[in-house]
């Protein structure tokens, strides 16, 4: 299935080799150069090419990128492709082949000449977007993968069904498609009463997620789903978010990246990151208690593409959106549309130190974990456990909740924590809809509209002089929705946002509207609980009706 990542040995024998080894391939006229190194280029005359996106690309070894010491460094694959641009052509060309031309020398005899094409020849080489014989390179990964197919992907080198290049790793053995018992429960053992064992996690539905949500960059070519986000959460310091997330990232490759509200740079740092060809993408410990609320980090996560404009240039490439996104920090919360694409995992140390815990199963895991030897280990018994449930036919679990989007993820991986008989697999949710912040705000503010009118219907702008300033306590007690600067919003403005909350139940309480046809004016009302009276000609689970009041 895969097939060497150097295919110097496999080149077509199409030029003669000079004694040291290169090819040597003649061109005359800039038009003969053109297509001669045209042929050149799509036969695979230069060693490791193939094509992405309609453009030859060269696979490098990256120099310099040195071992991660932390877990919160980035980890880069250990090999690169690099679009052909001329000045890298040539370079390659003068390593790998001697381009010649028939001259005369002083005395009149005939000689080749080596040289270097033109830079406008080798651009016109260059500009087309056709390359059939050129492999398509769709991805390269340092960790093994199942293909589509369900069989594993774990023989270095390019793999054609795929179209991904997997970089070796010296530490890994290959995996039995079929592991026997005794080293599935091995794996099983290590993964849980080893390596997972200290972690103080809240609950046994959180020690599941995180399952899930390794193995989930592994499988994903096999189940083609959509993945939630993953929040890695502690009540302290210490607790042991990073070295969860950084054993994802030194398995799959990560880019670690800081957290920002701003919904224009947060964009700018998803489509740079989306270049970089990594399994995982983590927003390292964000401030303390902070609100995940983005629209641009909600549609992102919902999305298998990413279009957008590219810094600094006028073009808008397009990425695959094929990685798993994580976000760090202490007693984090969620907001607006990340609250129902959020998985969660809770660390609850229950101590004021937990940095200077002691008797640990595997000692100093921070960085034990750094040594390739150990990530190896990690990964072997977790390809273990994958390849068991596979050959099991790899089951789906019935039981998960629906998860929109992500139902698909969710029955696969419920599936095969299943199979392994590790419970509890988001069986936080429910506890996590607490962290909804947006929500809660919410609930208050339409507890609090119906405590003081009911089911009156009212304006945007009645309500909002409710709110007014006056003498006395504020009627509201706070909940009353505000600008970013703590001000009353305009009637305009609050209308907009009563209108996105119309039929969005908080609890066992609810938004209603209705609209007045002739003035085609919009009134609002509370309704609680499903035995609530309803307005006259208004069906009830409807969250907006237009309605003529006389």
């Amino acid at each position: 299935m895969t097939e060497p990542h150097n295919n110097s040995s496999t080149r077509p024998p199409m030029w003669p080799v000079d004694a040291d080894g290169r090819p040597r391939v003649r061109v005359t006229t800039d038009p003969d150069a053109i297509r001669v190194l045209t042929t050149a280029v799509g036969n695979r005359l230069l060693p490791d090419t193939y094509v992405q996106d309609g453009m030859p690309v060269i696979v490098e070894a990256v120099s310099g990128a040195g071992d991660p010491t932390a877990g919160d460094d980035d980890v880069a694959l250990p090999l690169s492709a690099s679009p052909l641009r001329p000045p890298l052509l040539a370079s390659l060309l003068a390593e790998h082949a001697s381009i010649v031309q028939s001259g005369e020398d002083k005395k009149g005899n005939h000689v080749e000449v080596e040289v270097s094409p033109k830079r406008e020849v080798l651009g016109s080489v260059l500009a087309r977007r056709s390359w059939p014989d050129l492999p398509v390179l769709r991805r390269i990964i340092s960790t093994p993968v199942l293909r589509p197919d369900g069989t594993l992907l774990q023989q270095p080198g390019y793999d054609p069904a795929t179209g991904f290049l997997l970089a070796g790793r010296a530490h890994l053995d290959p995996v039995p498609e079929r592991p026997t018992a005794a080293q599935v429960e091995q794996a099983r053992e290590f993964l849980l009463d080893r390596f997972l064992h200290d972690f103080p996690w809240r609950t046994p539905a959180d020690r599941a997620n995180y399952l899930g949500l390794l193995v989930t960059p592994i499988i994903r070519p096999f189940t083609r789903a959509l993945s939630p986000f993953g929040v890695i959460d502690a009540t302290m310091p210490g607790s042991g978010k990073t070295i969860l997330s950084g054993c994802v990232g030194l398995l799959v490759g990560q880019r670690v990246l800081t957290w920002t509200d701003s919904e224009e740079e947060l964009r700018k740092s998803i489509t740079s990151v989306l270049a970089d060809q990594v399994g995982v993408t983590v927003f390292d410990n964000l401030e303390e208690g902070a609100v995940i609320n983005s629209a641009v980090l909600a549609r992102l996560v919902t999305e298998r593409t990413w279009t957008d404009r590219k810094l600094g240039t006028n073009t808008t490439p397009t990425f695959p959106n094929d990685r798993l996104w994580l976000a760090t920090g202490n007693n984090l919360r969620v907001g607006g549309d990340m609250a129902s694409r959020t998985v969660w995992v809770r660390l609850d140390p229950d101590c004021p130190r937990p940095e200077a815990r002691s008797g640990f199963t595997i000692p100093n895991l921070d960085s034990w974990i750094l040594d390739p030897a150990n990530q190896a280990t990690v990964l072997r018994h977790v390809l273990t456990l994958i390849l068991d449930w596979t050959a099991a036919g790899a089951p789906t679990s019935t039981s998960v909740p629906q998860m929109r989007q992500f139902t698909r993820w969710a029955q696969h991986i419920g599936g095969f924590l299943e199979h392994h008989g590790i419970g509890g697999f988001l069986s936080n949710a429910e506890e996590s809809r607490e962290l909804d912040d947006d929500a809660a705000e919410w609930r208050a503010f339409l507890l609090r509209w119906h405590a003081l009118h009911g089911t009156k219907p009212m304006t945007a702008s009645e309500l909002r002089a409710t709110a007014e300033p006056g003498p006395g306590a504020d009627p509201w007690v706070g909940s009353f929705p505000t600008t970013n600067t703590g001000k009353l919003p305009s009637p305009k403005s609050l209308g907009h946002k009563l209108t996105g909350q119309l039929g969005r139940w908080r609890g066992d309480i609810v938004l209603r509207s209705v609209i007045d046809t002739e003035t085609n004016s919009r009134t609002y009302w509370v309704e609680r609980q499903t035995g609530t009276p309803q307005l006259p000609g208004i069906k009830p689970g409807n969250p907006e009706t237009r309605r003529n009041p006389r």
